[in-house]
């Protein structure tokens, strides 16, 4: 089947896939259902009814997917060459890209993104990290270095890969974001346990047969799923463990910190962001306005890096708060299937309290609400999209994550210089990303250099490149994924001195 096949027969193949079926873990080349038999139910959040019940981990389906991955780093995948390892990620992304629309299927119902975008940021998002990492394999280096101890020496390093890799990948992107992080493991050398968030586990699953067909050796890829406060913990504390990666809040960040402490277990973090956008006067508005808008409505504002904080110069805010919320009013929000949807809804009855208690607590700081501010009548989990206006730094909206549809927006001076903006910029603990809008390439390089965020566009907006290096400074996380430094991440470097004499 392919986008042209009527929807309908799509979903019912995809309820004939999941209905009345329970997701299976793989451990070892082999599905299974978790050892105690417990599940637990995934739901659409366009309607808030059960897609498929999915096995839940627990320490013995953990410590059985950590052994096999163990067992495979140790034996057959480290016999694997680097190119036969970046054809076995190509194959990955081919097979990926062969199923698209089954997967992009898959993402709008589990996740609620809307249809339009499915195909585009989750199975192209996938392909594209799985093919950029694939190059990876055959260019990992290590060097030689001369030494100044007494004697002649051949002195040189090597790259290994660091072992066995627990991957924990967040609800709002997870084929992406998988992919994201198996990649770079795969061209490493090392071999993974993912753990999918309890929310979305159904195109991980789906990951796993996949990877299976492609022919990765039996261990080198498991997938076990279940509660982050169970497996994930278990996951993260595992003392067979030689790294964890994991995307998702500062919180629970702060926790897989104290899990490392174990074994001293390597860990990279791609956390929370409060990220802001900069507009200024001279500005290109017609490219700025829209861009802020869909910086934070885009996945109805579930992205770390959404510019959820607007700052805009006194001469246009007017014209561009009225810009913004003219997009607010006019974009479709509504059901995920509806190829005119541009806003789903949240992942859950939690998410949708959490970001309406937001919503609420700005009113009461004294914050006004310029467009949006409710929940859409009727079946699922929508919020509107809100433009909040005179926040001040005090408030919770303005300094804390949200993760959804809301964003915060401030005036500033024309005189304010860049170093008056950075501090406007860098006020929250985050450090993610940022965003600038300007003709004055000087103010613009001056304000990137003097902001605390891991990802800054200038006069243009996109999503997430594989090339370049993803993450932030302060409670954003440690460490980077993408780019040489998210492969090298997954590597040990190992130095070797040989006496000649």
């Amino acid at each position: 089947m392919n986008a042209e096949t009527p929807i309908e027969t799509r979903l019912e193949a995809f309820r004939s896939r999941w209905s009345g079926t329970t997701g299976k873990m793989l451990i070892g080349g082999e599905w299974r259902e978790a050892a105690s038999g417990e599940t637990f139910a995934t739901e659409d959040p366009a309607t808030g009814e059960k897609l498929a019940d999915v096995a839940s981990a627990g320490q013995e389906d953990v410590d059985a997917a950590v052994a096999a991955a163990r067992a495979a780093f140790e034996g057959p995948w480290s016999k694997v060459k680097p190119d036969e390892r970046a054809k076995l990620i190509n194959r990955l992304a081919d097979l990926i890209e062969k199923n698209g629309d089954e997967l992009a299927l898959t993402e709008t119902l589990d996740v609620g993104r809307p249809i339009q975008f499915s195909r585009i940021a989750d199975v192209g998002g996938a392909v594209s990290q799985l093919r950029y990492q694939a190059g990876w394999a055959t260019k990992l280096q290590g060097e030689t270095n001369e030494i100044s101890a007494p004697g002649e020496w051949l002195s040189y390093v090597l790259r290994e890969p660091i072992g066995v890799c627990g991957q924990i990948v967040p609800w709002n992107f997870p084929l992406a974001m998988a992919c994201g992080k198996l990649g770079p493991a795969m061209a490493a050398g090392c071999t993974v346990v993912l753990k999918p968030a309890e929310q979305t586990p159904l195109s991980t699953i789906r990951l796993g047969e996949l990877a299976l067909e492609a022919g990765f050796p039996e261990g080198v890829i498991n997938v076990v799923t279940g509660y982050g406060r169970t497996s994930g913990a278990m996951l993260a504390n595992h003392m067979d463990v030689d790294k964890v990666a994991f995307t998702g809040s500062t919180e629970t960040g702060k926790a897989i910190i104290e899990a490392s402490k174990t074994n001293f277990k390597r860990i990279s973090l791609e956390l929370g962001g409060k990220s802001p956008t900069f507009i200024f006067a001279d500005a290109d508005l017609k490219k700025a306005i829209p861009a802020a808008a869909m910086g934070i409505f885009f996945n109805a504002g579930q992205v770390c890096a959404a510019g959820s904080r607007l700052f805009v110069q006194e001469e246009v805010a007017d014209q561009v708060l009225e810009g913004i919320a003219g997009m607010a009013k006019m974009l479709r929000v509504g059901h995920t299937l509806d190829p005119e949807t541009v806003i789903g809804p949240l992942v859950s009855q939690q998410q949708l309290d959490r970001v309406t208690g937001y919503i609420e607590s700005g009113r009461q700081e004294g914050a006004t609400v310029m467009v949006g501010g409710g929940r859409k009548e009727g079946a699922g989990w929508f919020v509107e999209p809100t433009v909040l206006v005179d926040t001040e730094a005090s408030m919770k909206v303005r300094a804390e994550e949200i993760f959804g549809p809301v964003l915060c927006a401030t005036r500033f001076a024309g005189e304010d210089d860049a170093d008056r903006l950075a501090a406007l910029g860098n006020e929250t603990q985050f450090g993610l990303a940022a965003s600038i809008w300007t003709k004055d390439i000087g103010m613009a390089h001056r304000l990137a250099r003097r902001l605390k965020a891991g990802t800054i566009r200038i006069n243009g907006s996109g999503g997430v490149d594989p090339a370049l290096p993803l993450g932030g400074f302060k409670a954003s996380g440690w460490g980077r994924e993408n780019g040489r430094a998210g492969v090298e991440a997954y590597t040990e470097l190992k130095a070797i001195s040989v006496a000649l004499d």
